[in-house]
């Protein structure tokens, strides 16, 4: 039977405490701090305990245990459904960042509502269409699944490594994923920034492309880090925090 939405999130939120943050148990309360952050404007809920509905549901499912002091930890069948709830949710926001272009604040209330929609294999499609993205607009990791691996549709996309284009494709620039800021602040003082339009003009023997009125050549590895929106047209500027330009 599938989780509720308020489930779904508990379990979000305890994945990420579980497998990102390394907590083998998460108390009750940071699971509701998370609940919270899920919220709809003007949406209250019932304080979360042991007793919740919410709660209940997860370890009915065999998601998660209950231990003691109100601590739950999660099952091998709740890591695996939680990194799927988690990919599905990235994944939304890097589709309402990237190709639906909504500012920040709609699009992270947006895509807390989309994530629960997205079933398996839709969320392959999307991911296909949008190059296999490896972070979300806040810089957080996506994790992959199954068509990452396989990178198969490769010919529907929307947003794609620079690498991975062909000479005389062009777009706007959707996000650069990299953490070495000293590669960053390069391309950002050559006017790589999110939003500005993109075009490549050679692959070898270095990448070639022009943004602006400037020409620059990068190796391989930092092409495959810049990633294009497909197009001609440029879409309005991201609003998305700057910190996402930096994946923790």
């Amino acid at each position: 039977m599938p989780l509720s939405e308020k489930a779904e999130e508990i379990l979000e939120t305890l994945w990420i405490e579980a497998v990102e943050k390394g907590r083998e148990e998460v108390r009750i309360e940071v699971l509701a701090r998370g609940l919270r952050r899920h919220l709809m404007p003007g949406e209250r809920i019932a304080e979360v305990a042991p007793e919740s509905a919410e709660v209940q549901e997860l370890l009915s499912a065999g998601l998660a245990e209950l231990r003691e002091e109100k601590r739950l930890s999660l099952t091998p069948a709740g890591r695996k459904d939680g990194e799927q709830v988690v990919r599905n949710h990235r994944l939304a926001e890097r589709l309402m960042a990237d190709v639906l272009d909504i500012q920040e604040r709609v699009g992270d209330e947006t895509a807390c509502q989309f994530e629960h929609m997205l079933k398996r294999g839709i969320d392959e499609r999307i991911c296909t269409l949008l190059g296999h993205p490896r972070s979300c607009p806040h810089g957080r990791p996506i994790p992959p699944g199954p068509c990452c691996e396989e990178k198969r549709d490769a010919s529907v996309r929307i947003v794609a490594p620079l690498s991975a284009l062909e000479e005389g494709e062009r777009g706007t620039i959707a996000y650069l994923h990299m953490s070495e800021r000293g590669k960053v602040e390069r391309l950002l003082a050559l006017g790589v920034l999110p939003g500005q339009p993109i075009a490549l003009l050679q692959r070898f023997p270095s990448y070639l492309f022009r943004v602006g009125q400037t020409e620059v050549a990068v190796d391989a590895e930092l092409a495959s880090h810049i990633c294009v929106r497909l197009g001609k047209q440029e879409p309005a500027r991201r609003r998305w925090r700057r910190r996402g330009l930096f994946p923790r």
